[in-house]
């Protein structure tokens, strides 16, 4: 357990999100071209709200997630620091006679996260206004400040250009997942893949189901219409002091029927958090490395804590 771990479950920790991407759409056709690209309702928004989205590939595979915030004249996509540039480049092929234009200011600008019980009072004690919806955000002397959060504790996000911001004590990164896994909040690179179908996430709150046509739309409908998918990704809790390893295989009845994505011992909770995908039919009588594992639901999902829906 590191430093940041108390103060992210009982005060206010500060988030080092400065490798994040962070790439400004510009341009008349700013909305439309990124309502087509994600899954989510973009046209819709107003300045100063926002949403959760995945990018889809036309086979429905997701490629990348982002935070997307409407701004008066361009929107800001808020992205995994592995996906800046692919998503750039996915995004620039299919600007043919758009109106658009596509910053990409990881460099100029820093992100950090403000999060735990005490959130929204450090961010008032900075001087800094506090949006009330999730995803909704507020300029701050050309700062921005949005409520979203990285592990699923109440939180907010400043982005700023480099060298606006006091200097502040992070916290530390696997401090960081601890809470993330036991929130059972899934994050790309870890639970989420380039081969992971958008309904076996449960993140409802990333789709939308009435905005029109957009890329992998077809496949997506598809699995609606046919009412489930083979697999889901869950929550775990495990009475172990030692995670298991991403790809270990969870077994029901002497069968494989799934496998562990991320995982971490819970200091507060004294047992294993984790994230897996298991069948569907396939939730009760886990076990892993022979020991039992509970499904618990995943952050966002109808069973799981409220979905972080846009209130603008």
């Amino acid at each position: 357990m590191g430093p940041g771990y108390q103060a992210l479950r009982g005060d206010v920790a500060y988030l080092d999100l400065s490798a994040r991407g962070k790439i400004f759409a510009g341009g008349d056709d700013r909305a439309r071209l990124l309502h087509a690209m994600t899954t989510n309702q973009v046209k819709e928004l107003k300045p100063g709200c926002g949403c959760y989205a995945f990018f889809l590939n036309a086979q429905g595979r997701i490629q990348g997630d982002v935070n997307l915030l409407v701004l008066e004249d361009r929107i800001l996509l808020d992205i995994e620091p592995e996906l800046r540039e692919p998503i750039y480049q996915h995004l620039d092929k299919y600007i043919i006679a758009d109106d658009v234009t596509l910053e990409d200011a990881s460099e100029s600008f820093t992100a950090i996260g403000v999060e735990g019980p005490h959130a929204a009072d450090a961010v008032r004690s900075m001087g800094a206004p506090v949006p009330d919806a999730p995803y909704s955000h507020l300029e701050w002397n050309g700062a921005i400040v949005a409520r979203v959060s990285a592990t699923g504790e109440p939180g907010f996000r400043i982005f700023a250009r480099k060298g606006q911001l006091p200097a502040f004590e992070f916290a530390d990164a696997e401090s960081i997942r601890i809470v993330r896994l036991e929130h059972a909040r899934p994050r790309y690179g870890e639970d989420i893949f380039d081969t992971t179908l958008p309904q076996e996430t449960r993140q409802a709150h990333a789709l939308s189901f009435t905005k029109g046509c957009y890329l992998g739309q077809e496949i997506v409908e598809r699995i609606r219409s046919r009412g489930h998918v083979n697999r889901i990704l869950v929550g775990l809790r495990i009475d172990s002091a030692e995670p298991p390893a991403a790809g270990t295989k969870l077994v029901a009845d002497g069968a494989e029927v799934g496998e562990i994505t991320s995982a971490a011992f819970s200091p507060a909770l004294q047992q294993v958090v984790a994230l897996g995908y298991v069948r569907a039919q396939n939730q009760v009588g886990l076990t892993v490395g022979g020991l039992a594992a509970a499904v618990t639901p995943v952050a966002g999902s109808p069973e799981g804590a409220p979905a972080p829906t846009s209130g603008c």
